[in-house]
């Protein structure tokens, strides 16, 4: 059976002007019958690392045909290049500002063009929304079966900035805090957690020195404690409603990574936690 055309889209656009809207009209007039999934037009403006959080955790759940286009793009009309990577996991197309950092982190690039040839942009290409006219046409190109090699010359040293933080000791891994999700939620790079009976294994996802294996190790989940902005927060729970209302616990979250939550309340704002702090989890 045929596989339907399905382009996901990811911007920091949000939905009061028309530019998502605009984007998917691009879209469908190349390729008709496409499918279109928003993951998220919320991500702060301009904020790289966000986008990339977001697609790292949304992107492996779509079919290995989806292409997924995202477009959180400050250096639009500036020397930075338009992009088309190929994985097994799927096909992305945005800027090569680092915002597929994370996911490259995870999956094999296959191939990485330039989006150079005009044949694959709108005729008259602008300064300010290439998400439009460049983007969206090459994404609806490549969901419609145009070959990634035919969008432009291959890419040898795309944009990447390191991966999070996360040190392990002896009996500690030292992480920073990611994301604050639309709950207040606060994700961290101390991941992946999976649960055991009682103990929680961590397999480090983001350790520096990635190139060797992970050593697992296991820890007592009632004997944690989590150490962030002077806090201690002690044991790691399953869910937010093993504590009281209103009380801070860490748990693991969906993605298996250390989470900080305040149960019915926002982490974020009664912590003052920021993206870039510093967490560390003991046993």
């Amino acid at each position: 059976m045929k596989q339907m055309p399905l382009v996901t889209l990811t911007t920091d656009f949000g939905t009061a002007d028309g530019y998502v809207g605009t984007m998917k009209g691009v879209v469908l007039s190349i390729v008709p019958e496409a499918q279109l999934v928003d993951i998220s037009h919320s991500i702060a403006p301009q904020d790289v690392r966000q986008a990339a959080y977001v697609l790292y955790t949304a992107y492996r759940f779509f079919p290995r045909h989806t292409v997924h286009l995202v477009v959180v793009d400050p250096g639009v009309g500036s020397v930075r290049r338009p992009v088309a990577l190929r994985t097994p996991a799927g096909m992305f197309v945005g800027p090569d500002n680092g915002v597929f950092s994370y996911m490259m982190a995870c999956e094999p690039v296959e191939a990485l063009v330039e989006l150079a040839s005009p044949r694959y942009r709108l005729p008259k290409v602008s300064h300010t929304f290439h998400g439009r006219d460049i983007f969206a046409p090459a994404a609806a190109h490549l969901a419609a079966g145009v070959p990634i090699a035919a969008l432009g010359p291959a890419v040898h040293d795309p944009i990447t900035f390191p991966s999070p933080r996360l040190e392990m000791a002896a009996n500690s891994a030292t992480g920073e805090i990611l994301h604050a999700d639309h709950f207040g939620n606060v994700i961290t790079s101390i991941g992946l957690l999976r649960w055991e009976g009682e103990n929680v294994s961590l397999v480090p996802t983001f350790q520096a020195g990635g190139s060797e294996r992970p050593v697992k190790v296991r820890l007592r989940a009632d004997k944690a404690t989590v150490l962030v902005a002077d806090q201690e927060i002690r044991g790691v729970h399953r869910t937010y409603a093993n504590v009281e209302h209103g009380q801070t616990l860490a748990l693991v979250g969906s993605e298996g990574h250390l989470e900080i939550a305040v149960r019915e309340g926002n982490a974020a704002s009664k912590l003052n936690l920021q993206p870039g702090q510093a967490v560390t989890l003991q046993w």
